[in-house]
């Protein structure tokens, strides 16, 4: 069952996944707040229904989304802790990904037991054969927004419970840049209306996600922007995250979240993008632009991918020979852009 970005039959997949006893949930590596919110909305809705479930994600849980937690849902997957569980598994739900290959180690388990595989998505997907059920919806502000439409209709009208609402808020509160993203549209307000109506106290997600950052972030942020640099008459921006200076500040990787979207507020800046040194061999990229340049096409360009105004990839090289390769692809896709050549 095939749903690329056109209407989803929300009955027939609450079938499917009602047919299942036995459910894994999941998101890509380095989750953010859509992929785990999407994770926790569900899985309060399928432990209510009786369901064995677990939440096994390749990446621990970063800690600002630690108050979704207060359960113990999160587990971080150990081949010999979960395998055993993990071959009766009927149904893997898969939310968020963008790319297959972003589940990372979990890819390897779920082939070698052949599990049938359900994507729940926003992003564009280069391949959408490799599930068993794949639904996209690239219109959606966030995948949380396809977990409430499913409960609306799994629930049969009954109101969505409390920590469900929780998940769903925090998913689509961060996809939507706490509602001023581009993407925001009148259902994602009143799935914000109904979270509140239901007691859901939406500042302290605010404080726990966006005023919570660690000493050695406000360092880190400190060594980049002191090395910004401009291209385009200031319409690119870009900066590097080096290891190096990862151990300077004690920095770890949530430490690095929403950089890009704090230099894209600066003024004349239509793009930015951070490199971001993971290896000695690859460097993660990460591109935002304002809404004049869209931006997937450059992470397409270096063999990622994403939304029009947010996008990634992973990039093979180490960082020195990397860099110029990725500004000078930026450079060249905004250029294009800026002439109307597209």
């Amino acid at each position: 069952m095939h749903f690329n970005n056109i209407p989803i039959d929300w009955n027939a997949i609450h079938g499917i996944i009602d047919e299942a006893d036995t459910i894994m949930l999941t998101t890509h590596e380095n989750p953010d707040g859509d992929g785990l919110g999407s994770e926790s909305g569900l899985y309060y809705h399928l432990i209510e229904k009786g369901k064995d479930v677990r939440i096994i994600n390749y990446s621990s849980l970063p800690s600002e989304y630690e108050y979704l937690n207060s359960d113990s849902i999160f587990e971080s997957y150990d081949e010999s802790i979960h395998d055993a569980w993990l071959k009766n598994v009927d149904l893997v739900i898969i939310f968020d990904v963008g790319d297959y290959v972003r589940i990372r180690t979990l890819v390897s388990a779920i082939d070698k037991y052949g599990l049938q595989t359900m994507n729940i998505d926003h992003h564009p997907h280069v391949k959408d054969d490799i599930f068993t059920h794949n639904l996209v919806d690239l219109s959606a502000a966030a995948t949380g927004c396809m977990v409430y439409d499913y409960l609306k209709v799994a629930r049969n009208n009954e109101p969505i419970v409390k920590n469900s609402l929780e998940g769903i808020y925090t998913a689509v509160m961060t996809d939507t840049g706490c509602f001023k993203y581009s993407n925001t549209d009148n259902k994602c307000h009143e799935i914000a209306i109904e979270c509140l109506d239901a007691g859901i106290e939406t500042h302290t997600i605010y404080q726990r996600i966006y005023e919570n950052s660690t000493r050695s972030r406000i360092k880190l942020m400190g060594e980049f922007l002191s090395d910004l640099r401009y291209e385009l008459d200031g319409s690119l921006a870009w900066f590097i995250i080096s290891k190096d200076m990862m151990k300077k500040a004690n920095a770890t990787k949530s430490d690095v979240e929403g950089f890009s979207d704090m230099v894209r507020t600066i003024s004349g800046v239509e793009v930015a993008l951070m490199i971001f040194e993971q290896g000695k061999s690859n460097c993660r990229i990460n591109l935002r632009s304002k809404g004049k340049y869209i931006v997937n096409d450059i992470a397409r360009r270096l063999g990622g991918g994403g939304h029009a105004y947010a996008a990634g990839a992973l990039i093979e090289g180490n960082l020195g020979d990397a860099t110029q390769q990725i500004v000078n692809t930026a450079k060249k896709s905004i250029q294009i852009q800026m002439n109307g050549d597209i």
